[in-house]
């Protein structure tokens, strides 16, 4: 008797169940596609007991007729393919024909359709995956689904649901997403009857962002468009200083499908790269466009993954959409308080101090002294990388320091506080980075030698000429020891040995398989933060200004390397509310 058997339909279909019903917040999901693949313009949910008791969508699209509405409950039966050809362009949300049959093969489903044009809709009931009742019944065009009962006949997939306000979480979450996703279309969510949350349609995707987002206004989103070939990114992000301590804020989209992908993910990551501090995650919307047979969505049962033919160019255009994004917003924010915010960055030379502006006493003798780096490169970036005008900071009255630590700064109604040791850190971190030859060295009296972990020594060893190019020297000086012989100029007078022991703890815990690209950074924030001006460092007049001066031709002078704002300012209406002088 052979061993090997062809299953019966009904186990067919329950395996397919556990690959595509997980929970109930993944039938919300398919039966969502399937009415928004329907062109419907509004669609209601109503869920009972976490979607336990029932889960029904209702929607005003096409709707099916009588034979389709039957095929509709078989397995890989579906109106969205008909060619090899069509598999590889997929353009709808669903396409598998497993869904409807899925669902019904573990709960008690009734789907109510009528097509556009037909006198009467039809009703199908079906139990553990058999049809037990077909009649004619009245029903307007659009198709409902009723599912009752979810996993009543697999019990241990039952008794593994989580409680109900755990379940009900999912689902919101699940419509949230859609409904980000489709800004034309109204989604109504109910639960035992009651209202959770409309989605009214909306003509701008903006209004609908700033719905789901929540914790950012329309006003405050910045739009993102940028292209690549025949690939477009388009969407919102909120400023980098509203953020969150998970990556649930971060939404994607791939060609109107809600995915989790990990390439437009990093991209985001890095377009945010030097303007978040660790452990913090951006909230974003972002719409991915390109051919249908550059992406593949035929990856996974649940369709939440997909696969790009060129992964590298969409991660780039993510990356770069979003940085110049950013970087525009930041220059509108500045300008908020000034006529002249959206000058061209054309000047040359340096601005005279503004009217007003009256030098402090110099600091007592026993101060340190402050390496404020005047960040000059060899040779002048092109105009169209000048980010800011050139007398943005310098251009400000300089007022005084607070607590040795904040520069305090008028902009005509506007109060600037800048923060020394971030702005610092920023001057320092992109002069590192400036082309145009090896940076000038300071070489070292007697060379300072220091005691390296096994693992530190290894990847130092591996980083000694990129290191160089960075004008710092340094020699293996036999098992994990290593001598520093000169450290940059702009650096000069500081810890060489505590900033090579930095360098090496920061580039192991990194390792060498994250590239060299993104090692190298590494080496230059460890080298801005440990030589930047510390807080409760007083700063001579002449410091601040060339600090100020420095800051002006950075290209992202708005955050320190590790993602910390170098500035922010108040408002003459912020203070006089403050003070109750204005309502």
């Amino acid at each position: 008797m052979p061993r090997i058997r062809i299953l019966p339909d009904i186990l067919a279909n329950k395996i397919a169940a556990g690959e595509v019903v997980e929970r109930p917040a993944a039938v919300v999901k398919e039966l969502l596609e399937n009415a928004l693949d329907a062109q419907s313009s509004r669609i209601a949910i109503e869920i009972e007991n976490g979607g336990r008791s029932l889960i029904q969508v209702a929607d005003n699209g096409t709707g099916m007729g009588h034979d389709d509405a039957l095929l509709a409950l078989e397995r890989f039966a579906t109106s969205k393919l008909r060619t090899d050809a069509d598999l590889g362009a997929i353009r709808t949300l669903g396409f598998r024909g497993e869904a409807l049959p899925s669902i019904a093969a573990v709960s008690k489903l009734s789907l109510v359709t009528r097509e556009q044009g037909a006198g009467s809709g039809v009703q199908i009931q079906v139990e553990a995956g058999k049809i037990v009742r077909v009649t004619e019944t009245g029903a307007p065009r659009g198709t409902l689904v009723r599912v009752a009962r979810l996993f009543y006949n697999i019990p241990a997939r039952r008794k593994f649901l989580k409680t109900i306000n755990t379940e009900m979480g999912h689902i919101a979450d699940t419509v949230n997403g859609m409904a980000l996703g489709w800004p034309r279309v109204h989604f109504t969510l109910t639960h035992n009857a009651r209202t959770i949350k409309q989605w009214p349609r909306a003509t701008d995707g903006a209004e609908r962002a700033a719905d789901v987002l929540g914790q950012a206004d329309r006003g405050g989103l910045v739009p993102i468009d940028a292209r690549s070939g025949q690939a477009r990114l388009c969407g919102w992000a909120a400023p980098a200083h509203i953020a969150r301590n998970t990556s649930r804020g971060a939404f994607f989209f791939v060609n109107g499908r809600r995915v989790r992908d990990r390439v437009i993910q990093h991209g985001l990551f890095e377009g945010f790269h030097g303007r978040l501090m660790k452990g913090r995650f951006p909230l974003a919307v972002l719409f991915l466009t390109l051919p249908f047979d550059q992406v593949d969505v035929n990856v996974h049962p649940t369709k939440h993954e997909v696969r790009f033919a060129d992964p590298q160019r969409v991660h780039d255009l993510v990356r770069d959409g979003v940085t110049q994004a950013l970087a525009g917003a930041e220059r509108r924010l500045w300008g908020r308080g000034r006529d002249d915010a959206m000058a061209p960055a054309n000047k040359t030379g340096v601005a005279e101090p503004a009217a007003g502006y009256a030098p402090r006493p110099a600091p007592p003798t026993g101060a340190r002294s402050a390496r404020v780096v005047e960040n000059r490169p060899a040779h002048p970036p092109p105009a169209q990388k000048t980010l800011w005008r050139a007398d943005r900071f310098a251009g400000l009255t300089v007022i005084g320091q607070f607590r040795g630590t904040y520069i305090i700064c008028q902009d005509g109604d506007d109060l600037i506080l800048i923060d020394q040791h971030a702005a610092h850190e920023r001057i320092v971190f992109e002069a590192l980075g400036r082309q145009g030859g090896r940076p000038e060295s300071q070489r070292l009296l007697l060379p300072e030698t220091l005691e390296l972990g096994f693992a530190e020594a290894r990847v130092l060893e591996q980083l000694v000429d990129e290191l160089a190019a960075l004008g710092l020297e340094i020699e293996p000086f036999g098992g994990t020891t290593f001598a520093v012989k000169a450290v940059p100029a702009l650096l000069g007078g500081t810890d060489a040995a505590g900033l090579v022991r930095g360098l090496a703890e920061s580039c192991a815990e990194i390792g060498l398989n994250a590239g060299l690209d993104k090692i190298m950074t590494s080496c230059r924030m460890v080298m801005a933060c440990h030589t930047a001006v510390r807080a409760n460092q007083r700063l001579a007049d002449t410091e601040v200004r060339r600090l100020l001066e420095a800051l002006d031709r950075c290209e992202n002078p708005s955050h320190c390397p590790h993602g910390r704002p170098t500035w922010t300012r108040w408002t003459l209406r912020d203070l006089e509310k403050a003070f109750g002088r204005r309502e």
